[in-house]
């Protein structure tokens, strides 16, 4: 069985913590475990709302599913939350026009997938190296991807918060799915932009190198992005899918 931390922090620039997270190491519904981050967006409190409700929603939705394709499912569950942000949005207007990113990842043996809208993203990390998985749904990467913008100049972008792709934003949502194996060692690290926009992927993966306790790892993570300005909110989830040492599955 997978274990997992999670912790979400306030920063140091916030009033309002509007990142919600959810981890499950045991069974939700048809799947064996779950885990999700989300940052909510929109106006004093409404982003907070946003995050939790959708979150909640996608619990919700799976734990009442009998659906088998754990793929599908997600995506269901996404294209669900979106459903129930919008109607709250409209139905409440001091809701109106919040949204939320979200990033949902379940351990399935030797294989993760993963679901993600936004810009809350899942890595995969080891001792030795640290790989983003899902792809930002922003416009500075659509300016990387096109060329007209570096990595490094990304970071600093005066526009590096919009997104492009937001549960809640428009009725018809996109949702990224992924499905890969397990590399020797793996774990799993899924985060708000609170943590990568104050910390570089090789920080990162510095501060997470040699350590087996991911309690201490997490807060560690949160406390380096606080003290590089700390300027949103930061949530951090760290799970290891062998937790026992086992590095492969016999299935």
């Amino acid at each position: 069985m997978p274990t997992s931390y999670s912790i979400t922090d306030t920063g140091r620039r916030r009033d309002l913590n509007q990142d919600y997270v959810y981890g499950c190491d045991t069974a939700a519904g048809p799947l064996p475990n779950l885990y999700i981050v989300a940052d909510g967006m929109g106006g004093h409190q409404a982003g907070d709302y946003a995050s939790r409700c959708a979150v909640e929603a996608v619990v919700s939705f799976i734990e009442e599913s009998k659906e088998e394709n754990p793929g599908r499912l997600l995506e269901e569950a996404f294209q669900k939350a979106n459903a129930v942000v919008i109607e709250a949005g409209s139905a409440h207007r001091e809701y109106y026009g919040m949204g939320t990113t979200m990033v949902a990842a379940v351990i399935l043996g030797d294989d993760v997938i993963a679901a993600n809208v936004g810009d809350s993203r899942l890595y995969m990390f080891n001792e030795r190296e640290i790989r983003q998985v899902t792809r930002d749904h922003s416009l500075v990467e659509e300016m990387v991807k096109a060329g007209t913008i570096s990595r490094k100049q990304a970071r600093t972008h005066p526009e590096k918060n919009v997104i492009t792709r937001a549960i809640g934003a428009e009725d018809q949502l996109r949702v990224d799915l992924f499905r890969f194996p397990l590399r020797p060692g793996e774990k799993i690290l899924m985060c708000t932009d609170g943590l990568t926009n104050m910390l570089t992927d090789e920080e990162i993966l510095q501060i997470l190198s040699g350590r087996t306790d991911y309690d201490e790892a997490a807060q560690a993570l949160v406390e380096s992005a606080n003290r590089a300005g700390g300027k949103d909110n930061i949530t951090v989830l760290i799970a290891d899918p062998h937790p026992a040492g086992r590095e492969g599955s016999d299935d």
